[in-house]
């Protein structure tokens, strides 16, 4: 009685074709499941941030009536202090640079262009640090006002505007917080999001996705994906 087999060629010629294929899969696959955890991290935040804000202007009041006199830090400080009295902390700088709260180097622009060293940003002692008990690395500024957040933390990531770090504007009238680029058009998105990174929260919070990083050139206000 014949039996059929494959051949020892043939198992290895199989094999071949199926680590070909893997190795031009799996990239991508890892890419993409990155991606969808830094979509996944910048939503949170800011949630956690939205709803923080709530909870500190039910307990103080609407943000235009915190500030009366004082200097910059001091505001800044009162914006930290009370926003991340309802955030779960696992490190609080305070007013402190260089302690570790977010990185001392200089960010990254996706064209390649150096940014600020968001650790120093402003005058001395003018933003308020803290990390999450998630690792997010959070940043408060009054002069602006904004906020700053770096999904990754202070040790990891690549400190790049667009891929980990993520910025909001603080609106003081209405306490509310809005993310980067939430009133771009499509000029201000190809010249500061898809070339830059500078503003791309809105759109990794409304599209659920960091396509500006793939097809730039194909993405606008009304294509919000890559085809």
């Amino acid at each position: 009685m014949k039996k059929i087999a494959f051949t020892l060629a043939e198992t290895l010629i199989v094999m071949g074709i199926i680590g070909v294929v893997a190795a031009l899969t799996l990239p991508n696959l890892n890419s993409s499941t990155g991606e969808k955890e830094k979509v996944a991290k910048v939503k949170k935040i800011y949630q956690n941030l939205t709803d923080a804000f709530g909870r500190a202007t039910v307990v103080y009041g609407p943000m235009n009536e915190w500030f009366n006199n004082g200097s910059p830090s001091d505001k800044s400080q009162k914006i930290g202090e009370r926003i991340t009295e309802f955030i779960k902390l696992s490190k609080n700088c305070g007013l402190n640079k260089n302690a570790g709260c977010f990185t001392s180097s200089n960010s990254n622009y996706l064209n390649g262009a150096q940014g600020s060293n968001l650790d120093a940003l402003f005058m001395a002692g003018d933003t308020y640090k803290v990390i999450t008990a998630d690792g997010t690395s959070i940043l408060f500024s009054r002069s602006d006002p904004i906020v700053y957040i770096d999904i990754d933390g202070p040790n990891k990531g690549t400190n790049t505007h667009g891929k980990d770090i993520f910025s909001f504007r603080i609106d003081i009238d209405n306490s509310e917080l809005l993310p980067g680029g939430y009133n771009f058009n499509d000029t201000q998105l190809k010249s500061n999001c898809f070339a830059k990174g500078s503003g791309c929260t809105a759109w990794v919070i409304n599209n659920g996705n960091m396509d500006y990083l793939k097809c730039p050139d194909k993405l606008s206000e009304t294509v919000t994906f890559c085809k």
